[in-house]
């Protein structure tokens, strides 16, 4: 008996059962997850517009107030407010906010002050924000955002019911040229289909403050941040994750409710915001955590069997017939949720990107683990 050829299959077989094993995970997150996106119908809602504060975070943010700020007070809503933070600006932002003042009478500003004893985070902007607004229901976004229209708010708030205390909203990036641009925008509309789509099938783990709504009362409730507050970033998924259950979530899909946000101007900005977001992922829920680990090591255990696969010469008619049926979901399911989301540019580049991203995430834990991220936004 020819040892080495017997061992050679053995092994082959192996490998090619984790390689099946990856694919059929694969499969099911993109069908029974991702598909409820990407076939997303919107049901009909009572009108619902109970008065509501909109809360803005702002530091040193005065060209992104000038450009931003006059778009939210144009919502086509009966009854909101407008509660902007300046926390500790040392640029024309807190100038601009009183001129914006004199003309909107539902504008309020809250002011910390900077104190050369005591640095704080976004949470603490963002708590006295919502201490000061007026209103149970709350969106929230960022100074650098703008909405998609004039039915921003009224789209979000439509949402809310009785049961429903947090509405996700999309948050995207502008479209800018150049391939940067590209992977940022991807990396946001794939963390996106996540989010949203766990949501839909009752799973909530996250949203994103660059839109997102939430009862006030639910808030306080959870104590704020106070379970999380020593951690620098997840004052929006964080809370999400600790404040969402199968019943009190919905989200929000329609294009007039998206926000889109100033892309970073430099792959270094991006990256320095990446690995701040990272640094939340050990807080969430297990069940959340068992979830993204699960789809996370199944795409890169089925890239490295395939590979290996095809190295060995095993079956390799078969592995590229089954890697090709996973791309083929995969272009389907992007291609209907990239058209939701308004991301359509972006599926050609998929493929090439996500090999990109797959790199590029290791990477940054590995930075994290010997280097500290920066406070704030």
């Amino acid at each position: 008996m020819d040892w080495s050829a017997f061992t050679t299959v053995s092994a082959g077989l192996i490998i090619f059962g984790v390689f099946a094993i990856a694919f059929i995970i694969q499969l099911w997150y993109y069908l029974f997850f991702f598909g409820r996106l990407s076939f997303y119908k919107k049901k009909e809602l009572p009108v619902h517009t109970p008065p509501a504060s909109i809360i803005i975070c702002a530091r040193n943010e005065d060209h992104n107030i000038v450009d931003f700020l006059p778009l939210i007070f144009e919502q086509n809503y009966p009854d909101f407010e407008v509660v902007v933070v300046n926390d500790c600006s040392w640029d024309n932002t807190g100038d601009i906010l009183n001129e914006f003042a004199k003309k909107h009478a539902n504008l309020k500003i809250v002011t910390i002050k900077e104190n050369e004893h005591h640095s704080h985070g976004k949470k603490v902007a963002l708590m006295m924000g919502i201490k000061g607004a007026a209103n149970e229901h709350l969106l929230l976004t960022d100074a650098d955002c703008k909405p998609t229209s004039k039915d921003w708010l009224k789209n979000m708030m439509h949402q809310f019911t009785n049961e429903t205390e947090i509405v996700l909203g999309y948050g995207a990036y502008e479209k800018q040229k150049g391939f940067i641009n590209k992977i940022i925008r991807f990396d946001t509309y794939f963390i996106a289909l996540q989010y949203l789509s766990f949501s839909l099938a009752r799973r909530t783990y996250m949203g994103t403050g660059r839109n997102l709504a939430y009862k006030k009362s639910l808030f306080f409730k959870l104590k704020g941040f106070a379970s999380h507050y020593h951690i620098e970033s997840g004052d929006d998924d964080l809370f999400v994750n600790e404040a969402a259950t199968r019943k009190n979530t919905r989200v929000e899909l329609s294009a007039d409710s998206y926000t889109v946000s100033r892309v970073k101007q430099t792959i270094k900005d991006w990256i320095r915001q990446k690995r701040r977001h990272v640094t939340t992922f050990n807080q969430y829920k297990n069940a959340s955590k068992f979830r993204l680990i699960l789809l996370s090591s199944s795409q890169y255990l089925l890239f490295a069997t395939f590979i290996i696969l095809l190295i060995i010469q095993f079956q390799p008619i078969i592995v590229l017939s089954v890697f090709v049926l996973r791309l083929i979901v995969q272009i389907l399911i992007f291609n209907k949720s990239m058209k939701l989301l308004s991301e359509k540019d972006l599926l050609v580049f998929s493929p090439l990107i996500e090999l990109i991203l797959m790199v590029f995430y290791p990477l940054i834990t590995i930075l994290n683990m010997f280097n500290k991220t920066n406070k704030w936004k």
